[in-house]
């Protein structure tokens, strides 16, 4: 059985947690900063956790990464 190939896409954007859980990057913070406000840009500081749909969507993608 040939091996199942990773998304080059995927494993740029996304890291697993040791629980198994999924972090990435919080969308939104590319450009247009200065119509945000300053709770918004607090918030999206850093990385955060995938809700379980999305988990499983990007587990599918990376298939060794558990």
């Amino acid at each position: 059985m040939p091996k199942m190939k990773t998304k080059s896409a995927a494993k740029k954007r996304f890291t697993f947690t040791a629980n198994g859980h999924v972090k990435a990057g919080v969308a939104g913070k590319r450009h247009g900063m200065i119509k945000r406000t300053t709770k918004f840009i607090r918030d999206a500081s850093g990385t955060m956790i995938l809700c379980a749909a999305d988990e499983k969507i990007v587990k599918k993608y990376m298939p060794y990464n558990r």
